[in-house]
C-alpha cells in the first residue's frame, strides 16, 4: 500500500471517528436541577414535580440538588460555573432579578452567564392578616394603621425577596407607620402570623391558601395585575386603591451560557410538554399561579424587563446595595 493510500485510509478513519463522536446522543448521563432554596419551598416542590417527567422524556435520571443560601446566590453561582453541556439546570426565582440591585457585587453576571430556558410559574403575592385584625380590605387595614401608628407589625421572609419588597413598597405608597419583623424564611413568618404575633404578611399563595380556606387567615389582596382563578374573590392591590401595583414571585429554569442551541431547544420542547399536562396545569392553578409558553428569547426579554422593574422599585423604596 503506497503512502497516498495509507494517508487516505487514515483520514477516512479519523473522519468516521469524528462523525461517531458528533453523533453521540444527548443526554447520556444524569441531569441536575439546582434548586436555589431549601427543600419544602415552592422552588423545590416545582423542581421535584418536573424532574421525574423530564427523566421519562429524556431517558436519563434527573435529580434535584438543593443549594440554598445568600438569597439564592450560592446555588445560582453553581449553575453559572457549570459546564454548558445541558447537564445542569437552575430553578431560579424572582430573587435572581432582585439581587443585582441589592448586592454591590455578585460572583456571576446575571445578564451574560445564563440562558433563560422556561418560565415555570408566575405567582402574585398574597396579602393576609390574622383574623383578630379588624380589617376586611386593604383600605380598612391602612385606616387602622393610620389610626394607631406603630401598633401593627408585618413579617417578611428576609433576604429582600419579592414578598418583603412588595410589603415595603405598599407601606411606602400607603404612608403608614408599621413595624417590620424579619424572619429566616416564609415558613416562620407564616407561623407567627397564624399565632397572632404579627398582624400581616405578603407571602406565597402556595403555603397561604390552605389557611385562608380553613379560616385561620383572612386574604385581603393579591399583588398581580389580575385575580388568580383560585382566588377570584380576592381583589388585587391595584383594585384596592393603588393603580399600577403589579409584582410577582416567579420560578424559571435557566441554563449556563453557551449551552448548545440544539440542547436548549430540546429541553424547552420537553418542558413545555410537561407544563401542558393536565396534572401540571392543575398543580400550577392550585397554587394561584400561571405558567408560560414563552420561548427562550422571549423569556430573556421578559426577564430583562422584570429586572428593570425591581431595580426601579428598590430605588423608590430607598434600599442601598450592600
Amino acid at each position: 500500500m503506497n503512502i497516498f493510500a495509507r494517508t487516505f485510509l487514515a483520514a477516512a478513519a479519523l473522519l468516521a471517528m469524528g462523525q461517531s463522536v458528533a453523533a453521540d446522543p444527548w443526554p447520556t448521563k444524569p441531569i441536575r436541577i439546582v434548586s436555589t432554596f431549601a427543600p419544602g419551598g415552592t422552588s423545590d416542590v416545582l423542581s421535584r414535580a418536573i424532574a421525574p417527567e423530564l427523566s421519562k422524556a429524556l431517558g436519563v435520571p434527573v435529580v434535584v440538588v438543593n443549594k440554598p443560601g445568600a438569597n439564592s446566590i450560592i446555588g445560582t453561582q453553581e449553575v453559572a460555573k457549570a459546564a454548558p453541556d445541558g447537564y445542569t439546570l437552575g430553578m431560579f426565582i424572582s430573587a435572581h432579578a432582585i439581587n443585582p440591585h441589592i448586592a454591590k457585587s455578585l460572583p456571576y453576571d446575571t445578564s451574560k452567564d445564563f440562558i433563560p430556558l422556561a418560565l415555570i410559574a408566575l405567582m402574585p403575592g398574597l396579602l393576609t392578616v390574622n383574623p383578630s385584625v379588624p380589617a376586611n380590605s386593604v383600605q380598612e387595614l391602612i385606616k387602622l394603621a393610620k389610626d394607631k401608628p406603630g401598633s401593627l407589625s408585618y413579617g417578611t421572609p428576609g433576604g429582600l425577596t419579592s414578598g418583603q419588597l412588595s410589603m415595603q413598597y405598599l407601606v411606602k405608597l400607603a404612608n403608614i407607620d408599621v413595624t417590620e419583623i424579619s424572619y429566616k424564611g416564609g415558613g416562620p413568618a407564616l407561623a407567627d402570623l397564624l399565632a397572632g404575633h404579627i398582624q400581616m404578611l405578603i407571602n406565597s399563595p402556595t403555603s397561604t391558601i390552605p389557611h385562608v380556606n380553613s379560616g385561620k387567615l383572612r386574604a385581603l389582596a393579591t399583588t398581580g395585575a389580575r385575580r388568580p382563578a383560585v382566588l377570584s374573590s380576592v381583589p388585587t392591590i391595584a383594585e384596592s386603591g393603588f393603580p399600577g401595583f403589579e409584582l410577582y414571585e416567579w420560578y424559571g429554569l435557566f441554563l449556563p451560557a453557551n449551552t448548545p442551541a440544539e440542547i436548549v431547544d430540546r429541553l424547552h420542547a420537553e418542558i413545555m410538554k410537561i407544563m401542558s399536562s393536565p396534572e401540571m396545569v392543575k398543580r400550577i392553578h392550585n397554587i394561584g399561579a400561571e405558567s408560560s409558553r414563552m420561548t427562550p428569547p422571549e423569556f430573556q426579554k421578559w426577564f430583562q424587563k422584570d429586572e428593570q422593574t425591581w431595580g426601579q422599585l428598590i430605588k423608590q423604596i430607598g434600599i442601598q446595595p450592600e
